[in-house]
């Protein structure tokens, strides 16, 4: 399936900013489940200073911020061909050895909750795909969807404590969860394409767990399927904080307040 997506993210500032300094996110890679066949990134309000691959292989941009900026934009246009591997994204590559990706973070450390939510799964004979499919019903099942009651830093076990959350929730008590069973996890942020709109409220979010012999499958709790070819991926990472779209620190500006607007269309 051929994607078209554009993709802009704007801030605005109070007062002028002196300084900032941002880490973008926002270019999908050629893959197994993808080939880009176009994507331009445009900044307005800033300049790239460098391009690079983190520890995960993501393509990242260094952004500055102009000095004295209110307003910084950044436009993401492409094209994409994407297949359906049945959420199978194959063998681990990179740098980062797999038992790396069965490290807790800050958002995504195992508590009570998780612990609870994982009984029944230790005590069933699965194997482990269908414990992970399982696994991504059960928190379908005690956490609904909802925009509503968490944000950007919620944990998994304070999402789940709170029984509703969005994708990233999903995707974090999913990689909690998975770890404690056993299996290696991390987060995976791109786009969906909805098959009744054009017009995205927001880009997306799931979770992938390394299986013997199969390699990395994902797995969109959000949506209780695997991800297909509505799917591109952007970045990897053993949280959200690792695979934020944008993510840095800016000096001054006041309030800052943010539109998004993203397309996505075949």
């Amino acid at each position: 399936m051929r994607l078209k997506i554009s993709h802009t993210t704007r801030y605005d500032y109070r007062d002028p900013v002196p300084y900032g300094l941002q880490q973008v996110r926002l270019r999908p890679d050629t893959s197994a489940t993808q080939t880009v066949s176009r994507w331009t990134v445009a900044i307005d309000g800033g300049r790239e200073e460098v391009a690079f691959r983190d520890q995960h292989q993501n393509l990242v941009d260094l952004i500055s911020v102009d000095p004295d900026a209110r307003t910084v934009s950044i436009r993401c246009e492409g094209d994409v061909e994407t297949r359906d591997s049945a959420g199978v994204f194959g063998p681990h590559a990179g740098f980062t050895p797999l038992w790396y990706f069965l490290r807790e973070t800050a958002l995504t450390r195992p508590g009570a909750g998780i612990a609870a939510l994982i009984k029944p799964l230790v005590k069933a004979k699965h194997e482990p795909i269908e414990q992970l499919h399982v696994l991504s019903k059960a928190i379908t099942a005690v956490m609904p969807y909802s925009t509503q009651g968490t944000h950007s830093a919620t944990t998994a076990e304070e999402s789940l404590g709170a029984g509703s959350g969005v994708c990233q929730d999903h995707a974090q008590v999913f990689i909690a969860a998975a770890r404690e069973l056993g299996y290696p996890a991390r987060y995976v942020s791109g786009y969906l394409m909805m098959d009744d709109r054009v017009d995205q409220e927001a880009s997306h979010a799931w979770a992938e767990a390394h299986i013997e012999g199969l390699g990395w499958v994902g797995f969109d709790v959000s949506n209780c399927i695997a991800p297909d070819e509505r799917y591109v991926r952007i970045a990897t990472g053993l949280d959200y904080r690792e695979a934020a779209p944008v993510s840095g620190v800016v000096f001054g500006g006041g309030t800052e307040s943010m539109i998004v607007s993203l397309q996505v269309q075949q």
